[in-house]
């Protein structure tokens, strides 16, 4: 769910006779800051005194104005109504304050509900209309109305949910006619005749997940979609191919120096380094972080060696031996294919380019995108001596996936029609009928995002960072920090969001930490690597827990996996992987253990864990 930072307005304002404007939350938390925006002042910066009162409390601020507005927080410690009082203008303005742990309640609703009911939708729902009762003063009334006319629509209203929303539907479309064409059986004629075994599909998937590495909503959709006919056809369970797909998609994503990534996560970086008053390169931070991200690295590592070895453990090997013995693929999913888009090209007539030139061009094309976008943009910022990363870091990954995935269903359509192997009307229907199989996914997607844009609202990342700010030591700020984001990653389902909200709080935390506890600016440098490298990991690994989580669900849209059986397949191993990497890398590694060493260690542990604990999978029998 990518730039879920987007915070849904729902500001009361206030205006003044002289055209001053102020706007602040008609609800804060205990103990939490809330937003006070002033605009409409004079063009000239001046100094001005913001002063806050309520029965016998009263409070002065004094504010340095940039421009025409300026921003500024402040602590409500008790409901009631607040006169606000700037440049001799008065307003008033009543004021809810919640306990900090109401906002915790409806991420958690959704989960456990999603987990006991195993219906994703109402689910969501039901943690929306929670969130939504906690907003509006309690009225479920309003809450009801407001939930779909302002938190659901204001999900829809952010130019990037519109455009994966989109680029889902396109994707979807080019699935729809490769599918019909003999592209995508042509694709696993071919590919079978490296992947004979359980073993060597599994690998293949891997190695697949890996070279789609620019984008995880691209590597999600098009590895669980060109796998599934090869992985079914070799008995693997559809719940393995879902946690093959949905542990490489985000971790190769997010690690690789070319991705879409990239330039969210050294904005970021930049911002908190802004805030702290140093010149280092954000870019340059973003590369050291690289060894120190050991849940992404060693979660890649855990897909191949299972695959290799051949062993699971947990739900997963009970859903495998299924497969293997019974060749029941999946349980009962929650989208079904009508018979029409699931008809099979027979084996003679495929041909493998109907499908692999669209998705070439689908990768190729966003490749290019990247660049074309990168380049316009640092063109217009006056910069003509450029690198590679700069290029990618300035790319619109959004636009040039719009650009790929359009482009691909038009070749697609172009290449049927033009080998006489569907009418046109046949093959506008196949790439309707594609964008038909994922509207499930895309409504998931917006309940999703509706639920983040309340737990953004409610300010629920800043309640739990505020439970430890001030009481860690430095050297566990690392582990503190990557149990935190997974942990608000799990509860709103978004590691953008998660890393949104908490970068440019944690870099500032592990600074000040650091200068009070008298560090030498090598180690402090140690924590700081330590603590921005933990949030880019933590929040990937609670993505990945996430029933909510929007990778999590194409994932298993795009492998027609059940859901919550995906869910809880992978949620073990992720465990697993996650406790090894705090344990041997986020702990020694902030004390002076090189990152390597700590890598050596962890697959050493994870492949012994598996040798122990895995049970060894039987041949199938053809």
């Amino acid at each position: 769910m990518k730039k879920i930072f987007y915070i849904l307005l729902l500001l009361l304002p206030f205006e003044f006779s002289n055209a001053q404007k102020i706007q602040i939350s008609h609800y804060s938390l205990t103990g939490i800051s809330t937003e006070i925006k002033i605009s409409q002042l004079p063009p000239k910066a001046e100094m001005l005194v913001l002063k806050i009162k309520s029965g016998n409390f009263e409070q002065q601020m004094v504010l340095q104005t940039k421009g025409q507005s300026v921003d500024t927080s402040f602590v409500f410690q008790s409901s009631g109504t607040y006169s606000v009082n700037i440049r001799g203008q008065k307003a008033t303005a009543k004021i809810r304050v919640l306990p900090g742990w109401l906002s915790i309640v409806p991420p958690l609703v959704a989960i456990l509900l999603a987990l006991i009911i195993r219906e994703v939708l109402v689910s969501l729902l039901t943690g929306i209309f929670i969130g939504a009762l906690f907003i509006f003063n309690f009225n479920p009334f309003t809450a009801f109305l407001r939930m779909t006319d302002t938190i659901l629509l204001n999900s829809l209203v952010d130019r990037d949910h519109l455009t994966i929303i989109v680029f889902t539907l396109l994707f979807g479309a080019v699935i729809g006619v490769i599918a019909k064409n003999g592209g995508t059986a042509g694709i696993s004629k071919l590919v079978i005749k490296l992947a004979k075994t359980p073993r060597s599909g599994l690998i293949a998937t891997w190695l697949m997940g890996l070279a789609i590495f620019f984008d995880d909503y691209a590597n999600s959709l098009i590895i669980g979609n060109m796998m599934r006919p090869i992985t079914d056809k070799l008995r693997i369970s559809r719940e393995k191919l879902a946690y093959i797909v949905d542990s490489t998609a985000a971790p190769v994503a997010s690690l690789v120096i070319i991705s879409s990534w990239i330039g969210f996560e050294v904005g970021l970086i930049q911002t908190g380094l802004n805030s702290i008053g140093s010149t280092r390169s954000a870019y340059g931070v973003f590369i050291d972080t690289i060894p120190f991200r050991f849940y992404p690295i060693a979660a890649l590592f855990f897909v191949f060696i299972t695959s290799y070895m051949n062993r699971d453990f947990g739900p997963m090997y009970k859903a495998e031996r299924r497969a293997r013995e019974e060749g029941i693929l999946h349980e009962e999913l929650e989208i079904t294919q009508d018979d029409e888009f699931e008809e099979k090209i027979s084996t003679e007539d495929a041909k493998w380019e109907n499908g692999v030139i669209p998705i070439l061009i689908l990768i190729l094309g966003t490749i290019a995108g990247l660049i074309f976008t990168g380049i316009d943009s640092l063109k217009s910022q006056g910069i003509h001596a450029y690198s590679l990363r700069q290029i990618i870091s300035n790319s619109d990954s959004f636009s040039s996936l719009l650009w790929a995935s359009f482009s691909a269903s038009i070749v697609a359509v172009i290449m049927t029609v033009w080998q006489r192997r569907m009418k046109l009307t046949e093959a506008v229907q196949a790439w309707n009928k594609g964008i038909q199989s994922m509207l499930f996914a895309v409504v998931i997607l917006v309940f999703a995002w509706s639920l983040s844009l309340v737990t953004v609202e409610l300010k629920t990342a800043d309640y739990l960072i505020s439970i430890l700010q001030g009481a860690i030591s430095p050297h566990f700020l690392p582990v503190i920090v990557f149990i935190i984001c997974a942990f608000i990653s799990f509860a709103t389902g978004t590691s953008w969001g998660t890393m949104a909200i908490v970068i440019p709080i944690v870099i500032p935390l592990a600074y000040k930490l650091s200068l009070q506890s008298g560090l030498d600016p090598e180690t402090s440098n140690l924590i700081l690597v330590g603590v921005v490298s933990s949030v880019l990991a933590g929040s990937v690994f609670g993505d990945h827990c996430s029933p909510i989580a929007d990778t999590t669900i194409l994932s298993s849209i795009a492998s027609h996996c059940n859901h919550l059986a995906h869910v809880n397949t992978q949620l073990p191993y992720a465990i697993v992987v996650a406790l090894v990497c705090m344990l041997l890398g986020d702990i020694p590694t902030a004390f002076g253990l090189s990152p390597y060493i700590s890598i050596i260690l962890i697959f050493a542990v994870l492949t012994l864990l598996l040798r122990i604990f895995g049970k060894k999978l039987a041949a199938v029998n053809n």
